[in-house]
């Protein structure tokens, strides 16, 4: 099916009240770009220490929205610049323009399976629902995910460096605990490297379904992989489930800024003798989370790189 769509020019001051005029209008899924500054509440969302250089903020947001073909565009066009006129006499809506052009439907869900084929991290394959596990692979570890929502296809050498410490430590009697742990891959292999009982928490409720959906393609039972949304750093409720003195292994892959405060916390959830490995550390940031890691009590086990990555390793004493 062809959609017809729309591009409106207007203001970061106005784009909230304008997508909410549109959306009003009974217009879905309205897309907004803008070069504001992320927040350090947005960057703490995202899994890299260090984004692209974005072009300084003009001010100047763009939405866009799609309709139908059969759809009267001249009647909801004429309705959106009525409404922008009269916003206008209280808010800067900006230029207001409209550009149109005609897009065909892509089938977005499959579009993306030629970018992402199985692939290898030491002994291990990786390989997505739609491929099959090859001949010559059937003595490998296979650990089926899809890209999705969650972050963590075991591509990012953050995660490859989580893994290859993970299977180090991992023992039968290992209960794990994944802080932002995104697809749930690194509870999962745990478990597949022989863990007794894996934990994941995240902030994103997209984690817990992408994970779920992960543990059904690899057989993974509920009873044996817990996935919760909270943040175990400031909310004792979140800390009071997850249980203190319990786990023999805490990995958390995330921004460097969020470990320093992760990791006195994790103290008290870890086992004495437990093993703490992070990594989502870009080089320049190894120091300040080693120091952290030695500020909280723990021993310092390994450091080790991959690109441009670090991963820290350490002992509860």
């Amino acid at each position: 099916m062809k959609w017809n769509q729309f591009r409106l020019t207007t203001t970061t001051e106005a784009e909230d009240i304008v997508s909410s005029m549109l959306m009003d209008l009974g217009i879905q899924g309205v897309q907004i770009e803008d070069k504001v500054p992320l927040t350090r509440e947005d960057k703490e969302q995202m899994f890299v220490d260090i984004l692209p250089d974005m072009p300084e903020d003009d001010g100047t947001a763009y939405l866009t929205f799609y309709l139908e073909e059969e759809e009267d565009k001249a009647q909801v066009l004429l309705k959106i610049r009525q409404e922008l006129e009269e916003m206008r006499s209280y808010l800067n809506v900006g230029a207001c323009t409209i550009e149109e052009s005609q897009t065909e439907d892509v089938d977005w869900v499959n579009n993306w399976k030629q970018y992402f084929h199985q692939f290898y991290i030491d002994d291990i394959l990786v390989i997505p629902s739609w491929e099959q596990v090859e001949a010559k692979d059937q003595d490998k570890m296979v650990i089926h995910i899809d890209p999705g929502t969650a972050f963590g296809t075991g591509m990012h050498e953050t995660t490859q460096l989580c893994i290859r410490q993970l299977k180090k430590y991992v023992t039968p009697d290992t209960q794990i605990l994944d802080v932002g742990c995104g697809s749930g891959i690194l509870g999962m292999l745990a478990l597949k490297f022989g863990a007794r009982y894996a934990v994941g928490t995240d902030l994103d409720p997209c984690a817990i379904d992408a994970t779920h959906e992960n543990m059904e393609v690899n057989g993974i039972r509920k009873d044996q992989y817990e996935v919760m949304i909270g943040n175990i750093i400031d909310d004792p409720k979140v800390q009071e489930k997850l249980g203190y003195d319990r786990y023999d292994i805490v990995a958390a892959n995330i921004l460097a800024d969020v470990l320093v405060p992760l990791t006195p916390v994790i103290l008290s959830h870890l086992k004495p003798g437990g093993i703490y490995i992070t990594s989502g550390i870009i080089e320049d940031k190894e120091e300040t989370v080693v120091e952290a890691v030695k500020q909280a009590g723990l021993t310092v086990l390994e450091v080790n790189h991959q690109g441009e990555w670090v991963s820290v390793t350490a002992r509860k004493n």
